[in-house]
């Protein structure tokens, strides 16, 4: 039985920022098929109908993977008459290069190519930062680093869309990627993922060491953690 006390360090195979089309593509697909059956994306508009979208706003994923994000939050603005811009980063090439074939219907949406601690990414540069099952690929201390980052380079928002560490949603994803996924590395990688990932607790900690004062924390199905950054006030003086 896991150690589900604390967070694990074990790596993930999607850590490898090298990996082939071949292997990286077939997982985006899959990995959507996930985020859609888990709700996923609910996370996200339950944040912009809290905070409040306005045209014009530039909103960031960082870690964005294949971009399927994106594409949703696109199609959820469109629906809304919303007009913003959506920038996708990421440090895995054929991610990104997947990313921008899935999304060529979608000029709001773009793509950088970077590891996302990198001095390409800009302080205040973008509106919102957002990212989806992403921040548990760190350790408690690049997590920390990871999160003031995402502050600096948001003048508004950070919205952190990731996994509460539990024993059902362990068991959980286990069975439901047996039951659908071809690859070992989804099958993998998805149960370590909740190893990796938090409870509320540690992510207060975690706030409170890296001087982030405007956040609220909430649950939500299934198994995530919805952590809201206000940045107007990010980091104490």
């Amino acid at each position: 039985m896991p150690d589900f006390k604390q967070r694990s360090t074990q790596e993930e195979m999607m850590d490898d920022f090298s990996l082939p089309h071949e292997i990286i593509d077939p997982i985006m697909d899959e990995l959507e098929v996930v985020n859609k059956i888990l709700g996923g994306y609910a996370v996200f508009f339950d944040a912009f109908q809290k905070i409040g979208l306005q045209d014009g706003m530039i909103i960031s994923d960082w870690g964005c993977g294949g971009g399927d994000s994106l594409r949703v939050i696109a199609k959820w603005a469109r629906k809304r008459n919303l007009k913003i811009k959506l920038i996708g980063v990421d440090a895995t090439a054929s991610a990104i290069e997947y990313a921008k074939q899935k999304s060529v219907d979608f000029p709001e949406i773009s793509y950088i190519l970077a590891d996302v601690m990198s001095d390409q990414l800009l302080p205040n540069q973008f509106d919102i930062v957002i990212s989806s099952l992403f921040t548990h690929h760190f350790v408690d201390i690049d997590w920390i680093h990871l999160i003031q980052k995402m502050s600096s380079c948001a003048s508004q928002y950070v919205i952190i869309n990731d996994l509460h560490r539990h024993w059902f949603a362990y068991h959980s994803i286990g069975i439901l990627t047996s039951l659908f996924s071809k690859s070992d590395m989804v099958k993998h990688d998805s149960k370590v993922s909740v190893l990796r990932s938090f409870k509320r607790v540690e992510l207060e900690n975690l706030l409170q060491q890296g001087k982030i004062k405007q956040f609220t924390i909430q649950w939500m199905w299934a198994f995530r953690w919805q952590v809201c950054i206000n940045c107007d006030k990010k980091l104490a003086s």
